[in-house]
């Protein structure tokens, strides 16, 4: 069994919270726009940490990490970008992707809108965890937990940090 820490568009934001709520974490999954390898840092320093990267991230994040990262956790085939969409209305970018090889759990950010749904027609878990950062139109920022054990997703957590302004 693990647990899964899944955060996104922290966009050069570090918030401690982070620690606290990630403690109990095996590892840290994050949906791009880091910002800064400052943050990468902090994550990979407190937990072994998987990410993409976004539209704003530069080039020491694009040479560090993917577009599009594919992957199984226990039992259950992952795969994360940072601009994916949501079911019914998936990025062309990646919609081919989802399609001829389904995973049982996509994961995507850049939206900043928290989103967790199933979609029947893939079979697939969607998790977008909303966006960590102050930068951005939402209006509190988010954190995503999930475990896995074997095939079986379960207890997840939506976890807010507070107001989008600075702590």
């Amino acid at each position: 069994m693990k647990q899964i820490g899944i955060l996104s568009d922290t966009h050069s934001y570090w918030d401690d919270a982070i620690y606290q709520h990630f403690n109990n974490c095996d590892e840290i999954w994050h949906a791009g726009d880091f910002g800064n390898f400052e943050v990468v840092e902090k994550l990979q320093t407190f937990k072994p940490l998987k990410g993409v990267y976004g539209n704003i991230d530069g080039t020491s994040i694009r040479n560090s990490f993917p577009n599009l990262l594919r992957w199984q956790c226990e039992g259950v085939s992952v795969l994360m970008t940072h601009i994916g969409g949501y079911p019914g209305k998936y990025a062309a970018s990646i919609k081919k992707d989802l399609l001829l090889q389904p995973p049982q759990l996509f994961i995507c950010g850049h939206s900043h809108i928290v989103k967790i749904q199933y979609d029947e027609a893939i079979k697939c878990l969607h998790i977008n965890p909303g966006a960590a950062g102050i930068e951005g139109f939402h209006q509190v920022r988010t954190l995503v937990k999930l475990k896995i054990d074997g095939t079986r997703m379960y207890d997840c957590q939506l976890i807010e940090l507070g107001k989008r302004g600075r702590t």
